[in-house]
């Protein structure tokens, strides 16, 4: 046997009698998601006996029993980079940051290097969540490279797989302090509207039936001048779901280079304080930690250029 690979043998639970083979088996192997699996699968790395089972979408019978051959993590192509990183809670299994607008949170195309990925990397060594396949940090969800605020990242297989249910199933408690342009009527709300790839800019969300449903729950925290602090709560958490949502009410955040309309109220001010990104802080997470079960909420103060245009702005 190749020593990268190790073998989990793994029995179909009788509940899950009828299910799609990848969900059974996540069930089953809680350390791997159902997302690696239905990889392993499509990849001939999950037999029964002698055969091999190449369909995810099988359906499984309790009772029956499988191999599955996990190879060892691939290197991350990403380098390790010391960028300092404010750290609000860490275990062996996670660690809380809280990120500062401009740093991209994982390696693309135009940000190779410099990312939150590679500042994970160099600050958590060997302890990283391998679960996408790959040895580099779990990351789980991802905020805006010029929104700031809290994010969670799982440094192993489970921590990561029990995060990713919980985000999944909407149970992440995810609050968000924006500076929008006018005062929401009512001053408090919700916005259901799904999102999708805009048909006409492919970089932009835009509300589209039969995308994505997305909820987001609004409440006004403090009037400011032609402008208004406000908490939004997030029932989903989609790409921009926050900046389209309160766009889409006449009220954009502002500083916002994609979605914002910018008033001449507002504009000498961020000329002013040359503030260039949406006014956009992630201030509440809160979650079950994936291992201990113990309920666990971090807080986030809005960082000083926003408490500087809230400083201008109010009335």
């Amino acid at each position: 046997m190749d020593r990268g690979v190790s073998i989990i043998e793994a029995t179909i639970a009788p509940g899950a009698d009828g299910w799609r083979l990848d969900r059974a088996l996540a069930d089953a192997v809680p350390t791997l998601s159902r997302e690696r699996l239905k990889v392993l699968i499509n990849a001939g790395q999950v037999s029964q006996g002698n055969a091999l089972v190449r369909d995810p979408a099988r359906k499984s019978r309790g009772g029956e029993r499988f191999s599955v051959a996990v190879p060892a993590p691939a290197p991350a192509h990403n380098e390790a980079q010391d960028i300092p990183l404010v750290v609000a809670y860490e275990d062996e299994h996670l660690i809380v940051v809280d990120k500062p607008a401009g740093l991209v949170v994982h390696p693309a195309a135009g940000n190779l290097d410099g990312t939150l990925v590679n500042a994970l990397l160099h600050h958590c060594g060997g302890s990283l969540s391998g679960i996408g396949g790959v040895a580099r940090p779990g990351i789980v969800h991802r905020i805006d490279k010029d929104t700031s605020g809290l994010m969670v990242a799982a440094k192993t297989d489970r921590a990561h797989e029990g995060l990713a249910k919980q985000f999944a199933a909407h149970s992440i408690d995810r609050r968000y302090h924006a500076i929008v342009g006018g005062r929401p009527m009512p001053a408090a709300g919700s916005v259901d509207a799904p999102l999708a790839r805009s048909p006409q800019n492919r970089k932009k969300v835009a509300i589209v039936a039969g995308g994505k449903r997305a909820v987001t729950h609004y409440r006004t925290l403090h009037p400011l001048r032609e402008a208004a602090m406000v908490e939004c709560r997030l029932e989903t958490g989609r790409t921009h779901q926050v900046r389209v949502h309160m766009a889409s009410l006449g009220h954009s955040l502002l500083g916002d280079p994609v979605y914002g309309r910018t008033k001449q109220a507002h504009k000498g001010v961020l000329d002013t304080l040359n503030f260039r990104r949406q006014a956009l802080h992630a201030t509440r997470l809160g979650f079950v930690h994936p291992i201990s079960t113990a309920r666990m909420a971090f807080d986030s103060p809005m960082p000083a250029d926003m408490q500087e245009l809230f400083r201008r702005l109010d009335v």
